[in-house]
C-alpha cells in the first residue's frame, strides 16, 4: 500500500554550516556551576532530524525548523520549539512533534520542560495537533507502538554527510 504524501514536492532550502564554539574555561571555573543552555545549543540538537515524509531531507533543510523557532529560558528552565509544518494540513504535524519531543528530552538536563507548538495560522489543526503533541500519556502511548518507535529512530538517526 503506497501512503500518500501531504506534500508531494517541498521546497528545499540550503543547509546553515553549523557554528563552532570555543570552549575556553574561564579562570574562576566552578566545577558546580552549569552552563546556560542557549538557543544555538538547542538548535544544533535538533536540526538534523529527517522529515518522516522526506527522508532525505531534514527539517532544517525544509525550514520546519529554524533556529529563530527555538526560545530558551534557562533561568525557568523551560524550552519552546515553535515549527511551521510545509503544508497546512500536514499529516505527519503531530509526529514531527513527537520527534522533537524525544530529541530534546534525550538531549536536554532532566530539569527543563519542552513544549513543542504549531506555529500560529501554518496548520488547519492546529489546536488539535499542539494539544496532543504536548500530551505525556499520548507521547509516551505513541513510543510504545513498535511501528512508531522504529520511525522515531529512523528519523532520530545521525546523517553522516
Amino acid at each position: 500500500m503506497v501512503q500518500e504524501l501531504s506534500n508531494m514536492n517541498p521546497v528545499v532550502y540550503e543547509r546553515k554550516e553549523c557554528r563552532v564554539r570555543s570552549w575556553v574555561v574561564p579562570a574562576d571555573f566552578d566545577e558546580y556551576t552549569v552552563d546556560p543552555i542557549d538557543q544555538q545549543e538547542v538548535f544544533d540538537h535538533i536540526r538534523d532530524i529527517k522529515d518522516p515524509e522526506h527522508p532525505n531531507y531534514t527539517l532544517e533543510q525544509l525550514q520546519v525548523i529554524t533556529e529563530d523557532s527555538v526560545e530558551i529560558d534557562d533561568k525557568h528552565s523551560h524550552v519552546r520549539v515553535t515549527f511551521i509544518p510545509t503544508v497546512g494540513n500536514c499529516k505527519m504535524a503531530s509526529s514531527i512533534g513527537l520527534f522533537l519531543h524525544v530529541k530534546l528530552k534525550r538531549s536536554l538536563p532532566s530539569r527543563y520542560k519542552v513544549d513543542i507548538r504549531v506555529a500560529p495560522g501554518t496548520h488547519e489543526l492546529e489546536a488539535a495537533v499542539n494539544k496532543r503533541i504536548n500530551d505525556k500519556e499520548r507521547l509516551a502511548a505513541g513510543l510504545e507502538n513498535p511501528v512508531v518507535g522504529r520511525t522515531v529512530e529512523r528519523c532520530l538517526a545521525p546523517t553522516y554527510e
